[in-house]
């Protein structure tokens, strides 16, 4: 009872700071009858810095695709933050819960991998079309925690027909891999699934896999890893994005007009960190201009999109964690 009350007190602390609605309330009151509304069922450790959270999505839970990432928010110093994180679970479970698993970095992911069974957090809707391949020779290259979402496709498979996969991890060390164990038993278990483990710090080479080209290529990783791997021409999910600021970037005044707040910009930094560090509590999730929790409108000057240097003008609805300014602007929040 602790932890349920503990949870209680502190998404009564979140919703005080925060403006309320009527579903504000009913979600206090009765948590897995509002939409999008996840209970911690449980909370297992899986190396040093990655927590699983096994989740009770509410009513408003319309289920994933294997590969999928969500929006996680919760309460953090009495107000809502959130990030993107991918389900590490298959959509096939019958008990209707679902995992994310969380490296412990940044103020979000850390208040994450703390939070206790019997806690809540707020889920948005599974987004995304890094989803399982329908090949059937298939090859997974991953790195670190980008195994989340291959492992998410590989359990899927396992619930219903495995295809000839050759998975290749790269890790820091042998107790830096997640889900060490269960990608041991499935490759004892399984002979369609092959695992080549790298933790000797070795860079990827075509040569780890000499038959990739009659193989379906997915991965997921780092950036340096999805470089290397860039030849193969895989389907990629990525964890950050891919941001080349303009060596003429030109930056200036940014004033945040709802907040009052005023700010300098060197024309590189996205306007989200800008937001941050001058105290403006900017919404956001993914932090790479895919969920869009942190577009806002443009009312004055111009900005330009870190992803590919287009300009974009006053009027518009702009993706601040991969915007900059583009001399003096102004913007709604």
């Amino acid at each position: 009872m602790k932890n349920v009350a503990s949870s209680w007190l502190a998404r009564l602390t979140g919703l005080i700071a925060t403006p309320l609605t009527p579903a504000h309330y009913l979600g206090l009151l009765r948590p897995l009858a509002a939409n999008h509304t996840a209970r911690v069922e449980a909370v297992t450790r899986e190396t040093a810095e990655v927590t699983t959270l096994t989740l009770r999505p509410g009513r408003g839970w319309t289920g994933h695709q294997a590969g999928q990432h969500v929006r996680v928010a919760l309460a953090i110093d009495g107000r809502l933050a959130a990030r993107t994180y991918s389900i590490s679970s298959s959509p096939d479970r019958a008990d209707g819960l679902i995992t994310i698993t969380v490296k412990a970095q940044g103020r979000v992911s850390n208040a994450v991998c703390a939070a206790a069974a019997g806690s809540y957090l707020t889920l948005g809707v599974a987004e995304g079309d890094f989803v399982l391949p329908t090949g059937k020779r298939v090859l997974f290259i991953t790195g670190g925690s980008g195994i989340t979402p291959i492992m998410s496709m590989l359990r899927t498979y396992a619930a219903r027909e495995m295809p000839d996969v050759v998975h290749l991890h790269f890790a820091r060390s042998a107790d830096d891999v997640i889900f060490a164990a269960e990608l041991f038993d499935l490759a004892a278990s399984v002979p369609a699934y092959r695992s080549i483990l790298v933790t000797d710090r070795r860079r990827f080479t075509p040569d780890l896999v000499p038959d990739w080209q009659t193989r379906e290529v997915l991965a997921c990783g780092p950036t340096s890893l999805l470089e290397a791997v860039a030849p193969l021409h895989p389907r990629v999910e990525r964890f950050t994005a891919v941001l080349a600021p303009p060596s003429d970037a030109t930056g200036g005044h940014v004033r945040f007009g709802t907040s009052r707040v005023s700010a300098i910009s060197d024309g590189r930094t996205p306007l989200l960190k800008i937001a941050e560090s001058a105290g403006v509590n900017a919404p956001h999730g993914c932090r790479m201009g895919i969920c869009h929790t942190c577009d806002a409108t443009l009312t004055k000057g111009c900005v330009r999109d870190l992803r590919t240097g287009d300009r974009i003008d006053a009027g518009a609805r702009v993706q601040i964690c991969v915007c900059a300014a583009a001399g003096d602007v102004e913007l709604a929040l």
